[in-house]
């Protein structure tokens, strides 16, 4: 029998660049919101493969802000940017960081496809492994100061500071450094606070931290090791998970399942609340499946892999779970099919202007399996009484260029200490800083 499997060699080499496979037949606005419209799957043997291939910015390049608001670059000629935290004091750390190596992960045909997209998309570079410290210490809206912060380290991403402590997650730990404000760069190897699951795979290999508000324990992000299971369930042990992780004892529980690939997380401001963004699985069509803003609610199951969007079955992954899936709960809000929301950030602090006060900013890195591309570009949900109102508003445009070469991919994004919003973009290798037009005159 021909299987998805055995045709994707014979197809994979023409159809990175000139595309393959479905086409969207629903707007754009349909899989969007609390409701958004979930069709049936369209299946064939090679999935929609749509690459917008990695260009980078003209020396003069940048995103297109939305009306009243004005984009400037704070640091430029960075090394795959994916990750921001700021300190304190002001200071920004970046972890210019990628994929570790993961040998298991080619061997599959399945596996060699997806690297050659990742490497079209600009995700194929090695990874520089460290934290950059940005300091903008004349106020200007540009980093003048710029020091490795932390280096050898492994596929870094997300960052927390409790107290003096700082805590970066790696792809298969987190790592314990003491810090003191004002310093440009630290020493030592780290203390490790936990292990995460990584290994040979290491699918997705991102892993965010928050901490919670008391200090006593930080939750981190943990993506599947396959798009729906084909590695085997074994493989997924702790996988799709919000971890919740006892700083005292240095142990894990699973404080949330079913989620596919979370990133971003944040406490919503009104209610306490911790929510996070999260991509979802591939493979059904450009019209499936929606990625998504939620709660996150303790001992919560989302659906992965045996389900989507609630308690519709995925029946590509075998053997099923009927009681699981019946225990499956609705994300709160669809963010668009394939869009990739990596980066979030809730819009505590931030000085852009009553329009953007409430609700939480979205970096969206952009698709690889719809067509047309969707994504690529920062957004704007707002918020009432705690909960996601109305549609997305377009925050950062421009990332794509006329002939849908990628210029840029927004990653993470954080409320600087000024009220600015600052973005990372690891494939234009900068961080761009957002801030109400009337602060600069300009756009």
């Amino acid at each position: 029998m021909r299987t998805l499997l055995s045709l994707l060699l014979a197809g994979a080499a023409t159809s990175l660049l000139a595309g393959c496979g479905d086409n969207a037949k629903l707007p754009e606005q349909a899989s969007v919101g609390a409701n958004p419209t979930i069709p049936q799957p369209t299946k064939s043997y090679i999935p929609t493969i749509k690459i917008a291939p990695a260009k980078g910015w003209s020396a003069d390049g940048k995103p297109t802000a939305a009306p009243n608001l004005s984009v400037n670059g704070f640091a430029k000629g960075l090394e795959h940017p994916r990750w921001l935290f700021v300190l304190p004091n002001g200071d920004v750390l970046v972890a210019e960081s990628n994929a570790p190596q993961r040998p298991e992960e080619g061997k599959s045909i399945r596996g060699w496809v997806y690297q050659k997209v990742q490497k079209w998309a600009g995700a194929g570079v090695p990874s520089p492994d460290r934290i950059t410290l940005l300091r903008d210490k004349d106020g200007d809206g540009v980093a003048e100061t710029r020091t490795v912060f932390l280096k050898n380290l492994h596929s870094p991403f997300g960052m927390a500071l409790i107290g003096n402590d700082l805590y970066v997650a790696n792809a298969d730990a987190i790592l314990r450094f003491k810090y003191q404000e004002g310093a440009t760069e630290l020493a030592g190897n780290g203390e490790k606070v936990a292990g995460l699951p990584g290994g040979p795979i290491n699918h997705h290999w991102t892993k965010n931290i928050i901490a919670s508000k008391d200090g006593t324990k930080l939750y981190a992000t943990v993506g599947s090791n396959s798009n729906v299971g084909e590695n085997g369930l074994e493989a997924e042990k702790m996988r799709a998970t919000i971890l919740e992780i006892d700083l005292k004892s240095g142990q894990s529980r699973v404080f949330a399942s079913g989620l596919r690939n979370p990133n971003g997380m944040g406490w919503e401001p009104q209610t306490g609340q911790l929510w996070t963004v999260v991509n979802e699985r591939d493979e059904l069509g450009s019209d499936l499946v929606p990625d998504y803003l939620t709660s996150v609610k303790e001992g919560a199951f989302y659906g992965w892999p045996f389900s989507y969007w609630g308690q519709h079955v995925d029946d590509r992954v075998q053997p099923q779970n009927p009681e699981l899936v019946a225990k499956a709960i609705l994300p709160d809000y669809a963010l668009g099919n394939h869009v990739a929301p990596l980066g979030m950030t809730f819009a505590d602090g931030a000085k852009l202007g009553e329009q953007f006060a409430h609700g939480v900013f979205i970096g969206e890195h952009g698709s690889w399996n719809r067509r047309p591309l969707s994504g690529y570009k920062v957004v704007f949900v707002a918020f009432s009484e705690g909960r996601p109102t109305g549609s997305p508003l377009d925050v950062l445009t421009g990332f794509l260029s006329a002939d849908e070469n990628s210029l840029g991919r927004p990653v993470g994004v954080s409320v600087a200490r000024d009220g600015s919003l600052l973005v990372a973009d690891d494939v234009g290798n900068a961080v761009w800083r957002v801030t109400q037009a009337a602060q600069t005159g300009t756009r």
